[in-house]
């Protein structure tokens, strides 16, 4: 075998392994979320945990490599689908909706409300755009005068915060009991009657 053969070689080997540890990082952090131990995910990669670290450079590069795959494109689309609506208060209830739903279904977007892992670019791009259409959202809901005046991005932040930390500690509950706290949330968002 020559050199460049050799060379050659290397190169589709290390291309097949990072293939597979990003396979196994996809379905071991859409179980499981970003903290499964990548030793785990090593060895449904079938390859050691150093290797992790030489292609991915630890945890937070194996995170942007793979998130937009696992994350990305259901949170944007939930941010495209609350800026298309006209309504204000239909863009807060589709956002809110769409957001607790994100919530229930991958535990991944509860590592990016909990803001698990601040080393990763990506994620925190992720965190950003999350702070800024809630932002954006509560803003145009108070000028038209469909969300509640004392209702801040703050007081978003800690609800999603605190609903997020009962899914990852407590029972996850049925998804109908979940939908009607859902509703709860948003029937107090609405502006106080005198």
């Amino acid at each position: 075998m020559s050199d460049d053969e050799g060379a050659a070689r290397l190169r589709a080997d290390a291309a097949r392994n990072a293939g597979q540890i990003r396979v196994a990082a996809i379905d071991a952090f859409r179980r499981h979320g970003l903290g499964v131990p990548l030793r785990e995910i090593a060895a449904a990669a079938e390859v050691s945990k150093a290797t992790i670290y030489n292609r991915f450079d630890g945890r937070d590069g194996l995170i942007d490599a793979v998130i937009d795959e696992l994350i990305a494109p259901d949170f944007f689309e939930a941010i495209s689908r609350a800026r298309q609506c006209a309504d204000p208060w239909e863009r807060v209830v589709g956002y809110v909706r769409d957001h607790r739903d994100l919530q229930y279904r991958e535990p991944v977007f509860l590592d990016v409300i909990l803001a698990e892992y601040p080393n990763s670019p990506r994620f925190n791009a992720i965190c950003a755009a999350a702070q800024e259409i809630a932002e954006s959202l509560i803003e145009d809901g108070h000028r038209a005068g469909a969300v509640r005046s004392d209702f801040t991005v703050g007081d978003f932040h800690h609800a999603t915060v605190a609903n997020a930390l009962v899914l990852r500690h407590l029972p996850k509950p049925p998804r109908d009991d979940y939908d009607r706290r859902t509703r709860f949330f948003l029937d107090n968002l609405r502006p106080v009657q005198r």
